[in-house]
């Protein structure tokens, strides 16, 4: 891995109104299929809008990247990122299918280890967010993460783990805030564009989302009081679209099929805003 001493971005806002992005390439490692990937083309669901669409190709394999996927060309660190998005309603089609949108921070350093931040959504249930981070290294990577519930106002869990299989710890106090949340009523990531961002502070992390009805920032989670799980050094700032068939979704543990239909995630913008020194 090349060294984070690379240039980093300055802010911007990534409207996808044209064929090519100023700030993002396309990083797919699956299969080269041209539908999968089309930016600058109108939103098949909002006619005012132009998109960047990412849609599953069924003979891909399964795992991350192997779907679409859009990279930073260079290097962000700490700030705000938000975008507008909708995920796919897969409901009708195949409610059982096994697949991820990752919104998202990513980078492995050889020395630094990983420096992770995401909000995903398992398309098998769109009123679940997840969030979290991961950092250190292989073998001994560090988790937080929360799942929220949105439509019925529940925070299911929000913990601390080493490694994927590591055993799960509750976390209290100011790592835990807010310890309840509101319900959004009929909150459905794949009924509408919403919009979601990270502000990503050395000391602090705080996910929150923009209320379709009332405008006012929702608060999802406001980690603070220790740098457990904070990354601290720089990343590449991401959106991708990829089958899972070992993560089912909160609920349903029949959610891991393999997608039948190619499924689109619409991606209205990306913003990135650096925080000042």
């Amino acid at each position: 891995m090349k060294s984070d001493s690379q240039k980093s971005h300055k802010s911007f806002h990534e409207d996808f109104s044209k064929s090519k992005s100023r700030y993002f390439y396309y990083g797919s490692t699956g299969r080269k299929a041209d539908f999968k990937f089309n930016m600058g083309i109108d939103s098949p669901t909002d006619s005012e809008e132009k998109i960047v669409s990412f849609k599953l190709d069924p003979l891909d394999e399964a795992g991350p990247g192997k779907g679409p996927e859009i990279i930073s060309k260079k290097f962000t660190h700490f700030g705000t990122y938000s975008t507008r998005l909708k995920v796919p309603d897969v409901k009708d089609k195949q409610p059982n299918v096994g697949a991820v949108v990752g919104y998202f921070n990513y980078y492995d350093d050889d020395k630094k280890g990983l420096s992770e931040i995401d909000f995903e959504w398992l398309i098998a249930d769109p009123s679940i967010i997840y969030i979290g981070t991961w950092t250190g290294e292989h073998g001994k990577l560090q988790r937080i993460g929360r799942i929220i519930n949105l439509a019925k106002g529940e925070i299911l869990e929000t913990i601390s783990k080493i490694n994927y299989d590591g055993t799960p710890t509750a976390l209290e106090g100011r790592q835990n805030m807010p310890e309840s949340i509101q319900a959004i009523e009929n909150y459905d990531a794949s009924s509408q564009f919403y919009t979601y961002g990270f502000d990503w502070k050395s000391d602090r992390l705080r996910w929150w989302m923009i209320h379709p009805e009332t405008a006012d920032t929702v608060t999802l989670w406001d980690y603070q009081g220790s740098k457990l799980g904070i990354p601290q050094h720089s990343s590449k700032y991401r959106m991708n679209f990829w089958h899972t068939k070992d993560w089912a979704v909160e609920g349903n543990p029949n959610s891991l099929e393999k997608p039948n239909f190619p499924f689109e995630l619409e991606v209205d913008w990306m913003e990135y805003m650096p925080e000042k020194n």
